[in-house]
């Protein structure tokens, strides 16, 4: 009983399921492609539809690795016969890339944005805010429909649209901190002793609000991960042959009754990485900020 009761404590205190599952989430974007056996988006038409665990007598070396010798299916095949596992981890990479390059992007903008606007105030800050304001009343999927209806479809529209999404999600929280920082004594002996204002905001009011910008981080990418499966389910996202969690699931949707696996696996990855980076995210902002502290 005292083992599972240091066990519950370690992992109460630490979130090693969530660390675990996105470990493996980047292990599998930067090597599985490598090591997949089957072809991204060739398949055999023989093998459409193969439950998983399932092997084809089918498969030949047209839709295989040279040194596959065998049709075994980890997690089946889809409609085209292609290989689900195959195209789960090269969807990861992708998925990864679009939101990895989205949230840095918008982090980096928001963050921008909160600071100028909550450290010199005034007109500046009315402005800004009600730009804010304003982008926030508008409906996320009509503008990203939008944005695919004038400038096409891709991996670059998709990762504008997620950084249109992703920016606006740091402002307020990071403005707030910033009036309060600026108010401190230490922000007041800066301008006494000359600091310039860009010198001030990157010195003294950049590592006050790092904490908090990494937990909206955090939380913000599963937001991202779910949108990005979104669009590409609808069909303004990412398109088809690419193998993007969203349209995996969106070309499942019509066998259901017949081959649940093509929907549900990716779903599934979906669901794993979106819960996990919630958790982290709340261990992240309990770990940093003092006041939220639950875990001695």
């Amino acid at each position: 009983m005292e083992y599972i009761k240091l066990g519950w404590q370690f992992l109460r205190r630490y979130p090693v399921i969530p660390i675990f599952i996105l470990v493996l989430l980047l292990i599998s974007a930067a090597i599985g492609p490598y090591v997949t056996p089957y072809e991204r988006d060739i398949g055999n038409i023989n093998d459409r539809h193969l439950s998983p665990f399932s092997t084809s007598e089918h498969t030949t070396k047209q839709v295989s690795k040279p040194d596959v010798v065998n049709g075994y299916h980890f997690l089946g095949t889809d409609h085209a016969g292609r290989d689900i596992f195959t195209r789960l981890l090269h969807g990861s990479r992708i998925s990864l890339m679009v939101v990895a390059i989205s949230i840095s992007t918008g982090m980096a903008f928001g963050l921008t944005f909160a600071m100028v606007s909550g450290y010199y105030g005034g007109l500046i800050d009315e402005v800004l805010m009600r730009i804010v304001d304003i982008w926030n009343a508008l409906p996320f999927l009509m503008v990203a429909l939008v944005l695919t209806l004038i400038f096409g479809r891709g991996l670059e529209i998709m990762i504008v649209v997620l950084f249109l999404v992703a920016w606006v999600n740091f402002v307020r929280i990071i403005r707030a901190q910033i009036l309060v920082l600026k108010e401190m004594d230490y922000v007041a002996s800066a301008k006494i002793c000359g600091a310039s204002d860009f010198r001030i905001i990157v010195k003294h009011l950049f590592p006050g609000i790092l904490n908090s910008a990494v937990v909206i981080a955090t939380l913000n990418t599963s937001g991202l991960i779910l949108a990005e499966s979104t669009l590409s389910f609808v069909g303004a996202g990412i398109q088809p042959p690419t193998p993007a969690w969203g349209v995996m699931v969106n070309e499942g949707r019509d066998y259901l009754s017949s081959a649940w696996w093509q929907s549900l696996v990716p779903s599934g990855a979906i669901f794993l990485v979106v819960i996990s980076l919630n958790f982290l995210g709340d261990w992240l902002r309990d770990r940093l900020d003092p006041r939220l502290r639950q875990v001695d």
